[in-house]
């Protein structure tokens, strides 16, 4: 009979002999500080889920009065807003906040795609280092600063001679009618195209950079050119990051507030033509909140920013389905 203090060694012995199985590890002090960092990490997690339901808390609490004078239907789908007879209706303020998104989306995301692909696939390097200093650069730039170079730059080339080209040449579409005045949807929806371009451009090429260099040698070694390597090889490995990347930048042109409140126009009217001023979400809030005259209007500014977050949560939602619907790994990539 083994006696106790021969134990340990035998059972070292016996796991020396089985090389695939790993010693037991005991619940030593070596693991406190694992367990500490992971209590921690689990505590800051439920810390900003808090956070973010003490917001909607807040803001229910205050949006109460007036969504319960106006009620919750009329007040989305209402298109009258007027503080001095307590009439609400945040429709006109949906309908430009995802207008003026869906414009910057439109036109951002070719203009960051081809440059993700330029400046990963074709660019060599002297040119990357030249084009990642302005892009990195446009990230960094005041929102204010972007209102006002819209106002007294961009606005008076769209009134002339861009909306009145647009509407000679796309006129039979009731999107590009109406007169040229420069202010609305339009100006609105470049300068968040502008805004945005840094975020998708700079995460789309930090997923470009993830592609196997192996996918593109396989694609040419089969008699691909070049844009078909990369349309057959590298977009569908890199198609989820870079709608992540996308709808990053829509979140951010949902919210944005100084620049579009300076070019939009700041009209509570529902045109479909991009011409027309219009009015945001987070303009009408910046612009009234601290204008407010009683309670009931206080309410419905409080609602509206209950809107903006329910959108946001939304739009979060549908990317992590559009994400994880388009997400395909190595394997899956046609050559």
């Amino acid at each position: 009979m083994e006696s106790p203090s021969s134990l340990p060694a035998a059972e070292a012995a016996a796991a020396a002999r089985e090389p695939g199985r790993a010693p037991e590890a005991g619940p030593g002090p070596a693991n406190v500080p694992d367990r500490a960092w992971a209590v921690l990490l689990t505590v800051l997690g439920l810390g900003v889920l808090l956070v973010a339901a003490l917001i909607v808390f807040q803001l229910w609490r205050i949006a109460g009065p007036a969504i319960g004078h106006t009620g919750l239907k009329d007040f989305v789908t209402g298109s009258t807003w007027d503080p001095t007879r307590d009439v609400y209706g945040a429709a006109p303020y949906v309908y430009g906040t995802l207008v003026t998104s869906a414009v910057s989306i439109v036109i951002a995301l070719p203009v960051s795609i081809g440059l993700a692909l330029f400046l990963t696939e074709m660019a060599p390097p002297a040119i990357r280092s030249i084009f990642s200093f302005p892009i990195a650069l446009l990230a960094g730039i005041p929102s204010v600063v972007y209102g006002l170079w819209g106002l007294f730059v961009l606005v008076p080339v769209l009134r002339d001679p861009v909306e009145p080209f647009l509407g000679k040449v796309l006129g039979f579409s009731p999107f590009f009618r109406g007169a040229p005045i420069g202010l609305g949807y339009l100006a609105a929806g470049v300068i968040l195209a502008i805004m945005i371009l840094p975020t998708i451009t700079s995460i789309s090429i930090e997923v470009l950079r993830t592609v196997p260099g192996s996918l593109r040698e396989a694609a040419l070694a089969l008699g691909a050119t070049r844009w078909e390597a990369i349309r057959l090889a590298v977009f569908p490995y890199a198609r989820a990051g870079i709608l992540g990347a996308t709808m990053l930048g829509l979140g951010r042109a949902l919210g944005e507030t100084m620049a579009v409140t300076m070019v939009i126009g700041n009209s509570p009217t529902i045109r479909a033509s991009l011409f027309a001023p219009g009015y945001s979400l987070p303009a009408v809030i910046a612009n009234e909140f601290a204008e407010a005259s009683g309670d009931l209007h206080t309410g419905a500014l409080a609602a509206l920013g209950l809107l903006l977050f329910a959108v946001t949560v939304l739009l979060n939602v549908a990317a992590r389905l559009l994400v994880r619907l388009s997400r395909r790994g190595p394997s899956r990539v046609r050559a």
